[in-house]
């Protein structure tokens, strides 16, 4: 845990909620109850009307099944004020600021509303890493746990309905953000994955629990099954001020002039200057 001091980070040594160490102990954490249903119920209907209003990005065009695009809406805390509020929950923020200080912001902020589908074609039902590793290491060399693991990047999924096993949850795998390497290519649809021995847990949860993961920790969509009724949660990623928002592209945000941008001719020169091409955070 850690504490900024003058513009530095400096060990944090206090009291922290049970979820914090959790969080960087396990890579994942589980809040329940924390929306009631009322704030619930009230988070759907505004977010239906986003859904109604707002046409989907096509942010994945080419890439994913414009069906399957649909589910997602992006920049939500723009859209929301409902969505402003959720994000800015105390009981959230209390869990996430020992770990990336208490000036960290939303990086991105995208509600997803997944109906009962037979084949999810969306990478997340692939194990994965959202960012990292942040510490890269010979995974045959065990993380020394008298260093707490540095987190930059917390995931955080507010559920507007539950979510049982049968609809697919997100399952992490504990411990693996420490592991020092993604999760092995040959194997992202293999449910029975391990990590140091570790298998999967899956984030079952009802509405109005959060669930957090850290950015690198192994996890994955596990498949629905026989009494999938969907899902429907909003998703924000929380990061330390040092790292940039994504919650609209470069194309569209960014600090480069149009001088500037007309000089960048190849793809790194746009990059170099911080025009991005669309990546995880991005859609």
């Amino acid at each position: 845990m850690l504490r900024r001091v003058r513009g530095y980070f400096l060990r944090y040594e206090g009291e922290a909620p049970a979820a914090t160490l959790d969080l960087e102990r396990d890579g994942y954490a589980l809040l329940e109850g924390v929306f009631s249903a009322d704030e619930v119920a009230a988070m759907i209907e505004d977010f239906d009307r986003i859904y109604e209003t707002f046409p989907r990005d096509g942010r994945a065009e080419g890439v994913r099944d414009p069906a399957e695009d649909e589910d997602f809406r992006y920049e939500m805390f723009n859209r929301s004020p409902l969505a402003q509020q959720a994000i800015a929950h105390p009981a959230i923020l209390a869990v996430i600021e020992p770990l990336l200080g208490a000036d960290c912001h939303v990086i991105a902020n995208t509600c997803w509303r997944n109906p009962p589908r037979a084949e999810n074609g969306h990478g997340g039902g692939f194990w994965h890493i959202d960012a990292g590793p942040h510490v890269p290491h010979d995974p045959d060399i065990p993380w020394d746990d008298r260093i707490p693991y540095p987190v930059f990047a917390i995931g955080t999924h507010i559920f507007l309905k539950d979510c049982p096993l049968s609809c697919g949850p997100t399952g992490v795998i504990p411990g693996s953000h420490k592991c020092g390497v993604p999760p092995p290519p040959d194997r992202y649809d293999d449910v029975s994955l391990t990590c140091n021995g570790v298998g999967v847990k899956p984030l079952v949860a009802k509405a109005g629990d959060v669930c957090f993961f850290v950015s690198d920790v192994w996890h994955r969509r596990l498949p629905a099954s026989a009494g999938d009724t969907g899902r429907y949660f909003l998703q924000a990623h929380y990061g330390r001020r040092d790292i940039a928002q994504r919650v609209r592209t470069t194309e569209h945000v960014n600090h480069v002039s149009a001088e500037a941008a007309a000089r960048a001719e190849s793809e790194r020169e746009r990059r170099l200057i911080g025009l991005h091409s669309p990546f995880f955070y991005d859609g």
